[in-house]
């Protein structure tokens, strides 16, 4: 049995969740989110908990297990408390700077590059060298920090770009003197 598959999913007060044709939609104080249920796994509400089970053995049910329940369990919390990734830029001139909902970035490019905000996705800017990227769906919210990320990434010489914050970079040695 899946370790994670066969934990039960709390589902805290003031949180909806609907079970209908193969799909779990959760309304909570934050949004709303829904996703289909894969293959032969059943989700099923028991009191204010979620039990997420498979009908047999099978290499596909045994993979779905586990991914299934941590989507559901990823929607609870994020209609509850949301997901927040930040990103921090390093090197001389660079920064961030909230126009509107949209982000503007100087990166050391002959122009500002512009990054729009997605719908349900939030940035803030507490400083100009850090960024909150926010929202109530975890892989939207990853996918549009790794988004900034690719514009450019950390450098492996002086460690100048856009990281993840508490991400270490490999630093490497320049050329050698003769």
């Amino acid at each position: 049995m899946s370790r994670i598959g066969r934990n039960p999913i709390t589902v805290p007060a003031g949180v909806d969740v609907t079970i209908a044709n193969g799909r779990v939609e959760v309304k909570g104080p934050k949004g709303t989110l829904a996703q289909p249920i894969p293959g032969a796994i059943t989700v099923r509400a028991d009191g204010d908990t979620l039990l997420v089970e498979r009908p047999d053995d099978a290499r596909e049910s045994r993979s779905l297990h586990g991914l299934v329940r941590t989507l559901v369990n990823n929607m609870v919390i994020g209609v509850t408390e949301g997901f927040v990734k930040e990103l921090d830029i390093q090197g001389v001139g660079y920064r961030a700077a909230l126009t509107g909902t949209d982000l503007d970035l100087s990166l050391g490019f002959s122009h500002p590059v512009k990054v729009a905000a997605p719908e349900g996705i939030t940035f803030e800017v507490p400083t100009p060298n850090r960024i909150k990227v926010s929202g109530i769906d975890k892989q939207a919210v990853g996918q549009v920090a790794a988004e900034i990320r690719s514009i450019r990434k950390p450098e492996p010489y002086k460690g100048k770009g856009v990281r993840y914050l508490g991400e270490r970079v490999q630093r490497k040695a320049g050329k050698a003197a003769k």
